[in-house]
């Protein structure tokens, strides 16, 4: 099986375990930033380390609600916001106040890793805005990394895949 074939196979597997558990409990355990992550890890790139897809994503949880809380909350992103509305300020002044504290937060920690960006805009636009929830996130980020864990020390997939030929 080429290496594009068994990449893509293997962020499926990496992302079914938090699907699983998404499906099973009712929490959301998958959200969009993973889906990056899992490709990522997937893909065997060279910058990844747990620390950094982990503690990036933090960052951004942290950062997303850092922002929220001081600027928008209790606002929710929803379909659109009339022009010029108070509320869809309150939520633009927030991301952009977000991704400013990430990027910082990542670079000052060495934890930069791109998608934990999204992590922290789907925190500060008020979608998964509370504590508990960006715990849980944080927490989704943990299982993914540590399911690659597992399988690259112990079934050998990453192995075998970045030997493989595309």
């Amino acid at each position: 099986m080429g290496r594009t074939v068994q990449t893509s196979l293997y962020a499926g597997v990496l992302f079914s375990v938090l699907a699983a558990l998404a499906w099973a409990s009712g929490n959301p355990f998958i959200f969009p930033s993973l889906g990056p992550s899992a490709f990522m890890l997937a893909a065997d790139d060279d910058t990844l380390s747990p620390r950094r897809v982990v503690g990036g994503h933090l960052v951004g949880a942290l950062s997303g609600l850092v922002s929220y809380m001081l600027l928008a909350g209790g606002v929710t992103i929803t379909a659109t916001f009339a022009p010029a509305s108070l509320a869809g300020g309150q939520l633009v002044a927030s991301a952009i106040l977000s991704i400013i504290l990430t990027s910082i937060g990542m670079f000052e920690t060495d934890t930069v890793h791109a998608p934990a960006c999204a992590t922290t805009l789907i925190v500060s636009l008020g979608v998964l805005s509370s504590p508990e929830e960006a715990a849980l996130m944080v927490g989704s980020v943990a299982v993914l990394v540590a399911t690659h864990l597992v399988f690259t020390r112990s079934v050998g997939w990453v192995d075998a895949r970045t030997t493989s030929q595309t």
